[in-house]
């Protein structure tokens, strides 16, 4: 299955110190291409241990963990507009 997960963590007190714990978290199952966003190819017993890992760190009102999911990769297009850093192309 491929992934693109990005997320929103507020930045207060609370948020800045779990901004570095859900990156480690996410990092452990996809690969970061930009800010807040991964993506990458993921099974469905890893996806649903990083929900898990996740859910402790994400506050249901404050911050959002946004999750796309398709078959393959190919099912979906990716488009640049401006820099482009395409680093899962260096990936096999």
């Amino acid at each position: 299955m491929y992934a693109i997960l990005v997320y929103d963590i507020v930045t207060d007190e609370y948020g800045k110190k779990k901004l570095p714990v859900v990156f480690k978290i996410c990092k452990k199952y996809l690969v970061h291409i930009q800010n807040s966003v991964f993506e990458g190819n993921i099974s469905m017993p890893k996806l649903t241990q990083l929900r898990n890992e996740l859910k402790p760190h994400i506050r249901k009102d404050k911050d959002s963990v946004i999750l796309f999911t398709a078959r393959d990769e190919r099912w979906l297009k990716k488009e640049f507009i401006g820099l482009e850093d395409n680093s899962t192309s260096r990936f096999i």
